[in-house]
């Protein structure tokens, strides 16, 4: 995939800065980038022409060049430590709805989002 392929296929986000008094623009796979604009056009448009400079520079020294978030594939699992007490109220908690803790945690998290 050339840098054109891979920056079209990156997480961008526009939103108002109230600090800057302008657009700022992120690209999630590569978080130390921003561009602040009077537009949230102008702000995506100067953000995308630094990430393709960036990706370009990347390949020209032979470094890593981030995959885009939607072609990564997610397993489904991940471990999370938590403290004792909390272990020992999520438990409950779920034991009280007749649920495993896993089953409980998913469904907890899926409320959340």
């Amino acid at each position: 995939m050339d840098s054109i392929d891979v920056t079209t296929r990156y997480t961008y986000r526009v939103t108002w800065s109230n600090e800057d008094a302008e657009y700022v623009a992120t690209c999630v796979e590569l978080p130390s980038l921003s561009w602040l604009a009077e537009t949230q056009e102008d702000a995506l448009r100067g953000l995308r022409a630094l990430v393709t400079d960036v990706v370009q520079d990347l390949r020209d020294n032979h470094e890593p060049v981030p995959e885009p978030l939607s072609s990564r594939v997610y397993s489904g699992k991940f471990n999370l430590r938590v403290g004792e007490q909390l272990h020992r109220k999520l438990a409950l908690e779920a034991a009280q709805e007749h649920l495993s803790l896993n089953q409980y945690v998913v469904r907890r998290l899926a409320d959340a989002s």
